[in-house]
């Protein structure tokens, strides 16, 4: 599929779904039959003879009225939360959610994700999912670098090398302090910090001169 859009993948997805229908009608609900389950459930008298099949309905099944809507949902204990059941039309956006709340997980990761809230997302509609999905696509093709070594840095002496940063504090400033100076010797990992009103050369420098004057200026400062 050619720089496929959001609906061309979508489209896709219920093809591929609806293909494993047959197989899996017990788990697969497209919306026809999700409506008519709920509305077999709401028309069984409870308190008259029932049928085997809804014996069937009202031991897997439980209707949840959310305001003006109607959902399905797992037989439950009175304290349980409950457990959805999907329509095939919304599992794309379903699993979509959960894929990007989970960073682009892989499937056991999405798979604990779902089974929380749903009781009829299964492993094959993830999988499938998971093959459509750009962004997993383009880590795939990322060309890795091979044979490449890192050599550590190596530091003998305390205050032969340094380093220094600066944190962004603004969204928890206190008072005029909006950053945190961080000076960092790199042998013994002493670490000195600063609260800063800006991040101007001439602030940055007048603190690194109070810290050189009591420990004494590195060889090198990063």
């Amino acid at each position: 599929m050619a720089n496929p859009t959001e609906c061309d993948l979508e489209a896709f997805f219920r093809e591929e779904l609806l293909k494993r229908y047959a197989l899996k009608k017990s788990v697969l609900l497209p919306k026809e039959q999700y409506d008519k389950i709920i509305a077999e459930l709401t028309a069984t008298d409870t308190s008259a003879k029932k049928t085997p099949h809804e014996y069937y309905l009202l031991k897997k099944y439980e209707v949840l009225k959310c305001g003006d809507v109607l959902k399905l949902i797992r037989r439950r204990n009175a304290n349980e939360e409950p457990i959805y059941f999907a329509k095939l039309e919304d599992t794309y956006d379903i699993i979509k959610r959960a894929h990007i709340a989970t960073g682009h997980g892989g499937r056991d990761k999405m798979v604990k994700e779902l089974t929380k809230k749903y009781a009829n997302i299964t492993h094959d509609a993830i999988s499938i999912y998971k093959s459509l999905c750009i962004e997993c696509q383009r880590k795939r093709k990322r060309p890795t670098t091979k044979g490449t070594v890192v050599r550590p840095i190596l530091t003998k002496n305390f205050g032969s090398r340094s380093q220094v940063d600066i944190i962004d504090m603004q969204s928890m400033k206190q008072g005029n302090y909006k950053w945190i100076m961080v000076y960092l010797d790199h042998l013994t990992k002493f670490c000195v910090l600063r609260p800063l009103t800006s991040k101007r050369a001439a602030e940055v420098a007048y603190h690194l001169l109070n810290i050189f004057l009591l420990l004494g200026a590195p060889e090198i400062l990063e």
